[in-house]
């Protein structure tokens, strides 16, 4: 199967939400909050979000074709060890669309987006999270820092990890 990876626009947020509480990353206690949150998010020229759809016409649940979705934050201030700087944010694809390449093809394309803006990328994750500390490896990112918060991000019952890297060489 095909996927397309694009920005997204205003119109997607609820397939964008359908599909976090498909995934069990969020609930309907707090969707409107989610939804306007991405909503700022994609209105903020400072960050980007993304989704993944199928290009083949099959919809999902929440009847789009939005599979996966990602976004960046961006801090213009530091917090303790974590700089001010441009952070990937989560990636969430939909269980029956995972290992078929969708989270890289959505890290990819937020890392060029950063790199055309910065030198350095940043990303936080709970230390426990092998999958995504293994998915981007494959971009250099190294651990900078340990603790149970970085900026907004606190890992409740965990410890996060802070990894940056650093723009490839033309």
């Amino acid at each position: 199967m095909t996927f397309v990876i694009r920005p997204a626009i205003e119109s997607d947020v609820p397939g964008i939400v359908a599909l976090d509480l498909s995934a069990g990353s969020s609930s309907t206690a707090n969707a409107d909050a989610f939804a306007s949150n991405i909503s700022a998010a994609i209105s903020d020229s400072a960050r980007l979000v993304l989704v993944a759809e199928t290009q083949a016409g099959v919809t999902t649940e929440g009847g789009s074709g939005v599979v996966g979705w990602a976004k960046t934050h961006h801090w213009d201030f530091p917090d303790g060890p974590a700089p001010g700087g441009h952070y990937l944010g989560g990636v969430t694809v939909l269980p029956e669309f995972r290992r078929r390449g969708v989270a890289t093809k959505l890290t990819e394309a937020r890392l060029r987006w950063i790199w055309e803006r910065a030198d350095r990328a940043w990303y936080v994750v709970n230390a426990r999270n092998q999958a995504s500390l293994a998915l981007h490896s494959k971009w250099g990112f190294r651990e900078v820092a340990r603790g149970p918060r970085f900026h907004t991000v606190k890992f409740d019952g965990g410890e996060g990890v802070l990894l940056s890297a650093a723009r490839p060489l033309p």
